[in-house]
């Protein structure tokens, strides 16, 4: 899946990728997005290596 769009989300500094993910999922379903586009990218933040690799995935997805 090629998704483009950007959640308006601030993450807090510190925060874990799972933490994060409590923040961003509920921003992106007020936001619009669709069943499928929120599990693509809770599968990529929880498939990454680590809290680092994921978060990294999860700041491409957002935008303040």
């Amino acid at each position: 899946m090629n998704i483009r769009k950007k959640v308006r989300c601030v993450l807090p500094p510190g925060t874990g990728r799972y933490a994060a993910l409590d923040l961003w999922v509920p921003a992106a379903e007020d936001q619009g997005w669709s069943e499928a586009e929120v599990q693509h990218v809770l599968d990529e933040v929880v498939e990454a290596a680590d809290d680092a690799s994921g978060l990294e995935v999860l700041a491409w997805y957002t935008s303040t």
